[in-house]
């Protein structure tokens, strides 16, 4: 196989995959997937409070969050799970940033899979790791704080 056709063949892949996980997810989703929004973690002095967990299915999330005066100044998150995790994590961040402390305590698990579009049965406890992943984070920073 020449070069030009396998690049050809590895561009016919990639589509495939892509058509694939829109069908199983929404257009939204794969592109948090493909292009997450505040991934990563930030220099330490950017973070307030950082809180680990662990989901039902073996996958972790992480929060970063600088807060000021009770305000989410900034939000950054990773996770080793899958798509639907990726978007979850990464739409609570934007959901979150330059709110308040308690606008953040109120949102539950069917505000993201909503900002999302929707999220299959199977991965609906996407959303529920990055709530309360969000939620762990807010409850350490209270207690670091008081």
């Amino acid at each position: 196989m020449s070069p030009d056709n396998l690049d050809k063949w590895v561009e016919e892949i990639q589509k495939e995959i892509i058509d694939e996980e829109i069908k199983r997810y929404n257009k939204y989703i794969v592109e948090l997937l493909l292009n997450p929004k505040n991934w990563g973690k930030p220099k330490d002095d950017e973070i307030s409070v950082l809180h680990a967990y662990e989901g039902s299915c073996g996958d972790t999330m992480q929060f970063f969050l600088k807060i000021n005066e009770g305000i989410i100044e900034k939000a950054n998150f990773i996770t080793d799970g899958c798509g639907a995790t990726v978007a979850a994590g990464s739409q609570t961040t934007m959901m979150v940033e330059g709110h308040t402390l308690e606008f953040a305590e109120r949102l539950r698990p069917i505000d993201v899979e909503n900002a999302l579009g929707g999220l299959p049965d199977d991965h609906k406890h996407c959303a529920e790791l990055a709530m309360r992943t969000l939620h762990r984070a807010i409850e350490k920073y209270k207690i670091q704080s008081s």
